[in-house]
């Protein structure tokens, strides 16, 4: 590829120009990307406790009948008006969940963007004999690496394009299981609502929220549900015994917390790797990323 590159990209001179541009672009891209892992990190959080009181309201709503009321039993229609304010939390509750899976898919979709944004172009500007630079192609041949030279010391910016594709892989696919957890919610609220809450269940090719597939069409095989796209030695089709409607029942008290802990660990993310290459990338850019 570097052969077909651009007489003044390929020369000393326009390797000189290119770089402090490249330098800056690489900078803000990998700055977007680490800003777009705390937006995860803490919608994440916030869909964790989320989910944790959509569990205790659903629980509370199946095993009312059994609970002992004592002398509120006595109280006129108080199971009734019960079962109606937990429906009204469920429902609440989802809401909100929705809201932070919705923050959680434009995290990942500003991350890609910011991935697949970290080339910078030359281009002539008209009458001008300057040389301005862009992040679409101006001149021909140009591949926007600077023909493949080390952008700062000793690394090619694909090296880095590549890290931040490793990043971003983990969170699509981190994300999918996330998916398929809201989608399951969806499914255990409005199972035990029925006809209480006016409700369509969610399934997997239903948007979550209005504009969810538009966000997500980049995303390279999002809905592409393959376990082993979801997590090596992952069977999603194992996590519980109500995934994608596998079971007509409820799913046992031990599998809704099986639920919770996969949220929390998120086993696709691998936090330790992340350190490594952010560690990486800082050293070689001489800065100090966050």
């Amino acid at each position: 590829m570097q052969g077909s590159t651009s007489p003044i990209v390929q020369s000393p001179a326009g390797a000189r120009l290119w770089r402090p541009a490249g330098q800056r672009n690489l900078r803000n891209s990998w700055s977007k990307i680490l800003g777009q892992r705390a937006a995860w990190i803490s919608a994440s959080s916030k869909a964790f406790t989320i989910a944790s009181s959509l569990i205790n309201a659903h629980l509370n709503l199946r095993y009312m009948s059994t609970i002992n009321l004592g002398v509120l039993k006595e109280m006129d229609g108080i199971c009734d008006k019960s079962h109606a304010k937990l429906f009204r939390q469920q429902e609440e509750y989802l809401c909100k969940l929705r809201s932070c899976y919705r923050d959680l898919v434009n995290a990942v979709v500003h991350m890609s963007n910011a991935s697949m944004s970290m080339r910078t172009y030359m281009k002539r500007s008209a009458g001008s004999p300057l040389m301005e630079f862009s992040n679409d192609s101006g001149l021909d041949g140009d591949t926007g690496d600077g023909g493949g030279i080390a952008i700062f010391s000793s690394l090619p910016l694909q090296y880095f394009e590549n890290l931040g594709v490793e990043l971003v892989e983990m969170f699509v696919s981190e994300l999918k299981v996330k998916r398929l957890l809201v989608v399951e919610f969806h499914s255990i609220a409005y199972n035990e609502a029925k006809e209480a809450i006016p409700c369509t269940r969610t399934s997997w090719n239903e948007e979550i929220y209005p504009g969810e597939f538009d966000s997500v069409k980049n995303l390279n095989n999002f809905f592409a549900l393959d376990s082993s796209a979801l997590h090596p030695g992952l069977n999603v089709l194992e996590v519980g015994e109500n995934v994608l409607g596998l079971s007509k029942g409820q799913p046992r008290r031990e599998v809704l917390q099986v639920y919770l802990t996969t949220w929390l660990v998120e086993v696709n993310i691998n936090n330790f790797r992340i350190e490594e290459v952010i560690a990486m990338v800082g050293e070689e850019m001489q800065i100090t990323l966050v």
